[in-house]
């Protein structure tokens, strides 16, 4: 796979980070800068509420923009889920996917 390239674990789909992302597109879509110029995103991923997120989406952007990384993890951000082979997660996994249309109406991600 190529680096442009991340699938979070137990998802079909793999998303490519969009070869004309901007840096304010990022920032647009809710990435912050780190110290060291790398962009991440950690998004709660609840159905009803994000106070109550069992998830969350990290995303990260090296410096140069040419490198992604995907991961849905518990809200330690240590452990890394397949939320998908979680039961009871339905509701979770349509805010995924509504999450990662947005970074696509952004031009952050293309599928």
């Amino acid at each position: 796979m190529d680096k442009r390239q991340a699938q979070v674990q137990g998802d079909q789909e793999v998303y490519t980070l969009d070869p004309e992302v901007k840096k304010y597109s990022l920032m647009d879509a809710g990435f912050m800068e780190s110290n060291k110029g790398s962009f991440r995103l950690v998004h709660p991923i609840n159905g009803s509420s994000p106070y109550e997120a069992r998830y969350y989406l990290r995303a990260t952007v090296d410096k140069d923009l040419d490198s992604l990384k995907l991961a849905i993890t518990d809200k330690s951000g240590l452990h890394n889920i397949n939320m998908f082979k979680v039961k009871n997660t339905e509701a979770e996994v349509s805010d995924y996917r509504y999450l990662m249309n947005f970074l696509k109406e952004k031009n952050v991600l293309v599928k």
